[in-house]
């Protein structure tokens, strides 16, 4: 399956998103969404609008999409303005597609 350009960048061979699988808390230590320093309270839970592995907050990407992720937004904007209009993944948004945006890290 190829995947768009405002999805998950891409998959592995066990169908895995690769960009979830890179994504790492701030501290650099641990998986996003698994931070074990002094800002787990905050890195553990995500809210508002995402990067696109959906492990991140929106800007502060750090996977291999993170020199494209946490660029200023070009064009039109989602609704809360945080990402482009065809990759929204904030809490706003009316539905995410389901098909085009899976959450792989097993926290949902």
């Amino acid at each position: 399956m190829v995947h768009p350009t405002t999805t998950c960048c891409k998959t592995s061979q066990d169908g895995s998103c690769v960009c979830a699988a890179q994504a790492k808390c701030s501290c650099g230590q641990q998986s996003a969404l698994h931070c074990s320093c002094n800002k787990a309270s905050s890195e553990n839970t995500v809210s508002g609008p995402r990067c696109s592995c959906r492990s991140r907050p929106a800007g502060q990407c750090t996977c291999e999409r993170s020199v494209t992720e946490n660029q200023p937004i070009a064009g039109e904007k989602c609704a809360c303005g945080s990402r482009p209009q065809a990759s929204c993944t904030c809490e706003k948004a009316a539905a995410v597609d389901s098909a085009l945006e899976v959450d792989f890290t097993g926290t949902a």
